[in-house]
């Protein structure tokens, strides 16, 4: 059986980078995280029904959940507004069924993720350089959940403490979205069998 994925995403989120810049101009760094979400949301594993869930940790704190059925909004501004109304709300629901599409959960996010399950953290500043290829495919193809921890801030690192392991999968920076890219090509390959 294939371990369902899930992904933490590590946010460095203020809410000035969600309001219009003096010239009109939504921060860059707005649309970072959207990129990096639709990276997860819009792969053939989520497609497949492998995510499970994906949950993003902002700097101030909060933790949210985000389903893998979600569609990200694909411009900067309805992201900002969806996100503000989540730090807002507590939660998104879709207007025909009521369904929570989005919630905000309580810490530590290990208490969320299946038991026993395999957590690989990424960072650039991690001594441990690996190729995905390999580190995926030593990932045992059992009932175990599958975790990736990526950051997605400009500054600052991903915390190590519920991470199993701690890996950098370049020499160099990469932005959030180009490493969710690889993990998810990674899988794809390994599991192209099941995904057709």
């Amino acid at each position: 059986m294939i371990p369902f994925l899930f992904f933490l995403l590590g946010l460095e989120i203020l809410l000035y980078y969600w309001t219009y810049l003096p010239h009109g101009e939504f921060d860059t760094k707005s649309g970072c995280y959207s990129m990096a979400l639709r990276e997860i949301l819009d792969s053939k594993l989520n497609k497949a029904g492998m995510v499970r869930a994906v949950y993003v940790k902002t700097d101030e704190g909060v933790l949210f959940e985000i389903k893998s059925h979600v569609r990200i909004p694909r411009t900067c501004k309805r992201f900002c507004g969806v996100m503000l109304e989540l730090l807002k709300e507590k939660f998104i629901r879709t207007e025909d069924t009521n369904e929570v599409l989005m919630h905000v959960i309580e810490e530590p996010v290990t208490r969320h993720l299946p038991v026993n399950s395999r957590v690989v953290g990424l960072s650039y500043s991690a001594e441990k350089l690996v190729d995905i290829d390999k580190c995926v495919n030593s990932a045992g193809v059992d009932d175990q959940g599958l975790v990736f921890v990526v950051g997605a801030m400009a500054h600052g690192k991903i915390n190590e403490e519920y991470a199993d392991d701690f890996i950098s999968v370049s020499n160099y920076r990469l932005e959030s979205k180009t490493c969710i890219a690889l993990i998810c090509e990674a899988l794809e390959y390994k599991w192209k069998s099941i995904l057709g």
